[in-house]
């Protein structure tokens, strides 16, 4: 009888890490950006999909600077960003994010970004989502209307990285998508917490109301950058600032 009790705990320690990666998160998102929320505690990286991060910078179809990844963030906002999500968590990567698939009233979330042009199917991680980019891409649709670097070129770019979309660039295009939205002008009205990098190399954040907020100057070079949300500045490792 005992061996029978061990071997029945044997299996089930054995399952417990595959029935919580399997285990459900649903509720109603912090929409960090177009491939990352946050449900109460637990922050949710999209599967098989890549969208541009929020200070990420493309052309639109008039060759024009195009804040992207505040609009991917914004378009996802619109539509399910006020719905009860459920997503079905399947790893945990190396950021401690919880990897899932996420669906709202049955519809697949990341089927509808890259289908719509917000997001790239992930190729290095998944190929579900292939058919619908070829749908989007053929027509120009979301960030395909205009010019841009994939999401995880933009990530590493340099001068040689290939840039993607229907919009035939400029030849100073190259320069602004190499560039990124933090810089002096905030990405978009609703982006305009300030994020530095103190001498100690602490990242700070600085409100609108913030007392030192006017004297912080916005330049790439300098690690600066905007956030659109005390979460999501949180999020990423910032503190806010104690004066």
């Amino acid at each position: 009888m005992m061996t029978r009790f061990w071997v029945a705990i044997a299996a089930a320690l054995l399952l417990s890490p595959a029935l919580a990666e399997a285990a459900d998160v649903s509720g109603v998102p912090k929409i960090r950006d177009g491939d990352q929320v946050t449900i109460g505690s637990t922050r949710i990286r999209l599967r098989g999909i890549d969208a541009p991060s929020l200070d990420q910078l493309c052309l639109d179809p008039k060759g024009e600077r195009w804040s992207c990844g505040v609009a991917a963030h914004d378009e996802l906002v619109r539509h399910v960003g006020a719905k009860s999500w459920t997503c079905q968590v399947q790893r945990t990567d190396r950021f401690g994010r919880s990897v899932a698939h996420c669906e709202v009233d049955g519809e697949d979330i990341q089927k509808w970004l890259v289908h719509s042009g917000w997001a790239l199917a992930y190729e290095r991680y998944s190929h579900d989502y292939d058919p619908d980019e070829k749908v989007a891409r053929e027509a120009k649709a979301g960030l395909w209307a205009g010019a841009f670097i994939a999401p995880w070129d933009w990530r590493v770019r340099n001068k040689n990285t290939t840039i993607l979309g229907a919009t035939k660039p400029p030849e100073t295009a190259r320069a602004i998508l190499l560039a990124s939205a933090s810089g002096p002008v905030a990405p978009s009205p609703e982006c305009t917490i300030k994020g530095n990098v103190n001498r100690s190399g602490q990242c700070i954040y600085h409100r609108p109301q913030s007392r030192w907020y006017a004297k912080i100057q916005m330049h790439v070079s300098k690690g600066t950058r905007w956030f659109c949300t005390v979460e999501e500045a949180e999020a990423a490792g910032c503190r806010e600032t104690r004066r």
